[in-house]
């Protein structure tokens, strides 16, 4: 079994070697003090996140209660932190630095180069955001391309385990001169944030997100990269307007026949075979973007779909034969229940055809 990730940072290990740094940075530090602050008597229960969280106010205990005095120290010791024990520096200005937004906002694009600041940004937009957004947008310009990263992810408006910008998802206006200054960046690594705050921002305004694809297509192909990124939730969910912009064409030419399950029904951990035909009509090529979809059974009952990709081709008129595997063995990411399933095809956003079969209890015997 995969150890578990809170066991693999913040050891006592590595917060040795943070207490040493902090004591080289600062002579008056008691290193004895922080660690027994960290690991008391609560240590063992806590998640990941906690321990960071706990980390912190062992250092907001154990540094100057001056905050500039504080960061001072921070910084000198951020190119020695590693891991996730370096966001704890982003997590003191968080928790300790919102009255002096100066001071945090510049250290936080200091400690941008050891480790990432996309959560810390987040209680500065939403209390100063005519200043943040500035701070931002000079960050989009830095040489490093992990402070420009930075500035296209701080801002995502549904940046998963951070605290919500609710702000930003009604008006997502503030984030779309950062973008720009992005759009054609040479780091992949700038790139797939970009896309992913446009694939944010596709949920709760798609045609914003798509006048700004449509307007960026053919611009670089790094930004054509990115804008099919961009719109992969408007994909799988076969939006027409993402269709026709990536060169999709209309479906009703485009059949799925003879699909068939293998099996009427099979147990938990087991795999389903599935194929089908797929019928090319007209005298021209068609670029066809190829999915199914799986209906699971959730434990109250009710289903949930699931989109997986096949193919994304270009094809001449004609029969293509397709054979595919879906495995329902419980993973870490999806438990499986009992009850009806279906496999579906779709084309070009269309659902096509579909097969049903149970899925039963394990067998345990």
């Amino acid at each position: 079994m995969a150890e578990k990730l809170k066991n693999m940072f913040f050891t006592r290990e590595s917060m040795g070697v943070f207490a040493d740094a902090l004591t080289a940075a600062y002579s008056d530090f008691d290193s004895n003090a922080f660690l027994n602050l960290v690991f008391d008597e609560k240590w063992e229960t806590l998640e990941l996140k906690e321990r960071m969280r706990h980390t912190t106010q062992a250092l907001y205990e154990t540094l100057p209660d001056e905050f500039h005095q504080a960061i001072a120290i921070l910084k000198k010791i951020a190119p020695k932190v590693k891991g996730f024990e370096a966001m704890t520096l982003h997590d003191y200005i968080e928790l300790y630095g919102m009255q002096d937004w100066q001071t945090s906002l510049s250290a936080i694009r200091y400690f941008n180069q050891f480790a990432s600041g996309e959560f810390a940004i987040r209680p500065f937009i939403e209390s100063y955001p005519d200043t943040v957004f500035p701070f931002l947008l000079s960050c989009a310009e830095d040489e490093d391309e992990r402070i420009r990263r930075f500035a296209g992810e701080g801002c995502r408006p549904r940046l998963p385990w951070a605290m919500a910008l609710p702000a930003l998802k009604r008006d997502p206006a503030p984030i779309l001169p950062i973008l720009e200054k992005l759009k054609d960046d040479p780091s992949e690594f700038v790139r797939k944030s970009v896309a992913n705050n446009l694939n944010d921002i596709s949920k709760d305004h798609p045609d914003l997100v798509l006048e700004l694809c449509e307007r960026w297509k053919g611009y670089s192909p790094r930004t054509d990269w990115i804008i099919k990124h961009a719109c992969r939730t408007l994909l799988k969910a076969g939006d027409k307007r993402a269709m026709l912009l990536f060169g999709f064409g209309n479906p009703d030419n485009l059949h799925i026949r003879s699909l068939a399950c293998e099996k009427q029904s099979l147990s938990i951990g087991e795999k389903q075979l599935f194929t089908f035909t797929l019928k090319v009509y007209g005298k021209k090529n068609c670029k066809i973007r190829l999915e199914y979809s799986v209906c699971y059974i959730k434990s109250n009952g009710k289903s949930s779909k699931k989109i997986f990709q096949i193919s994304e081709n270009s094809y001449e008129p004609g029969e293509y034969v397709f054979k595919r595997k879906q495995t329902f063995e419980d993973m870490s990411t999806r438990k499986h229940f009992p009850g009806e399933h279906s496999i579906a095809i779709i084309v070009n956003g269309e659902e096509k055809a579909k097969c049903s079969f149970q899925l039963t209890s394990k067998d345990t015997g």
